[in-house]
């Protein structure tokens, strides 16, 4: 099975959990206070669902979908958008793959590695508009 292909259904256990956003975002905003802080004045439930879509949109990049909302988000997250350091998006990874352990129930060493993977693509793409 692909990468792809295994993290779209790791993805969709994980989507069944009703905490699995909320997991995420507590274990984000806790692995650095400059993190927290970029975060004070967010809508946390709109939050919620941009990453539900930012998640899929990786995924899909890596089935072959054109990465256009990936350079919109590298846009947005740049030096003139959200300031988001390059260095930072290693935390966001580490943090998703803690939830996904934590909410997929059959989650294996292989889909792990395959997340690593096709996050790791998708996010090399956002930090090349840094």
């Amino acid at each position: 099975m692909r990468p792809a292909d295994r993290v779209m259904q790791s993805y969709g256990r994980c989507c069944a959990s009703d905490t699995f956003f909320d997991d995420f975002y507590e274990q984000f905003l806790s692995s650095s206070p400059e993190i927290a802080e970029k975060f004070t004045k967010t809508d946390m439930s709109a939050q919620k669902h941009l990453l539900r879509a930012g998640i899929l949109n990786l995924v899909l990049c890596a089935r072959g979908m054109p990465d256009t909302k990936l350079r919109a988000l590298g846009a947005s997250h740049s030096r003139t958008g959200f300031d988001i350091r390059p260095e930072l998006y290693g935390l966001w990874v580490g943090a998703l793959l803690r939830t996904v352990r934590r909410h997929d129930p059959k989650v294996t060493a292989e889909d792990l590695d395959a997340w690593q993977e096709v996050v790791n693509q998708g996010i090399a793409v956002i930090k090349s508009y840094y």
